[in-house]
């Protein structure tokens, strides 16, 4: 699958993962109308931050698919991680608010109603993003896209709040325990409260340049190492923006090459690299020995 074709292929699951997280916070939403329970409001509230993510790793795609510009010399990857570090502030926020309702609500639960039907809404959530999560797979497996990845594994995580939400309401209709509810609200706020950390944290290392992942850099040393013609290389460094990873390094090659073939040598390189990272930006320096 060609370049363009990965971008295609990224912006239609995006705009898949957009579609559903709306069509379930309308589902939710009337289902907390009905229902009153807190557990459906933090699954609510979960599907709501799904479209926010959504809506913003589909603006980051479409944003970090534009070419290098006069300003932007190294493209506009760090749009991803901007969208992610004002997620991850918006997911913390809700998860304090879904926390201190279900704290308010100790000792005095009110009565749930209408269990049934917010039963019938979670398990419709359930298969959506089911749906949804098969999809992303496949399109992750092919593209490598790191935002369609990330999405996917924060939809796998939202079903654990469905589930939660599921049990709340038929422990209420079967057996009337209501405080269930508000344990299970308390747990999802805690769940949203380590997704947010966790999310942040990585956006924020991504717009420090933090390094790409210790394996990767030993796979690429490796590589330049087993290059016929390099007889060494230096000065290995590497940046993360978003979705994309930034390589330079210094080879070591005999300097009475002819430029050609020098040139020859580093891009051998610069393909073996590109086959194993697709996507990856690498800008290779020739050494004399």
């Amino acid at each position: 699958m060609t370049v363009p074709q990965h971008d295609r292929a990224n912006l239609r699951v995006q705009t898949a993962s957009v579609a559903v997280a709306a069509t379930l916070v309308i589902a939710k939403a009337w289902a907390l109308y009905s229902t009153g329970a807190l557990s459906v409001a933090a699954s609510l509230a979960d599907s709501g931050l799904d479209l926010m993510v959504s809506l913003g790793g589909l603006w980051a795609i479409r944003y970090a698919q534009r070419p290098p510009d006069a300003d932007h010399h190294f493209g506009h990857s760090s749009a991803e991680d901007l969208a992610a570090l004002a997620q991850s502030a918006f997911i913390g926020v809700s998860a304090v608010g879904i926390a201190a309702a279900a704290v308010a609500r100790v000792g005095s639960p009110p009565e749930l109603q209408a269990e049934g039907a917010g039963i019938a809404v979670m398990i419709l959530s359930i298969a959506l993003t089911a749906v949804l999560v098969v999809y992303q797979t496949r399109v992750a497996r092919i593209t490598g896209n790191r935002v369609v990845a990330a999405d996917r594994m924060h939809y796998i995580g939202d079903l654990l709040p469905n589930i939660g939400a599921i049990a709340a309401l038929w422990a209420s209709q079967a057996l009337g325990l209501v405080a269930l509810d508000t344990v299970i609200a308390v747990g999802a706020a805690t769940w949203l409260a380590i997704g947010s950390a966790r999310i942040g944290s990585g956006a924020w290392h991504a717009l420090m340049d933090r390094a790409a992942p210790d394996d990767m850099v030993s796979a690429i040393s490796a590589l330049a190492d087993a290059q016929p013609g390099v007889e060494g290389h230096h000065d290995l460094r590497t940046r993360t923006a978003g979705a994309r990873v930034f390589v330079n390094l210094h080879l070591e090659i005999d300097g009475a090459l002819t430029l050609d073939e020098a040139h020859e040598i580093g891009e051998a390189l610069r393909h073996d690299i590109l086959a194993r990272y697709p996507g990856t930006d690498v800008i290779i320096h020739h050494d004399p020995v």
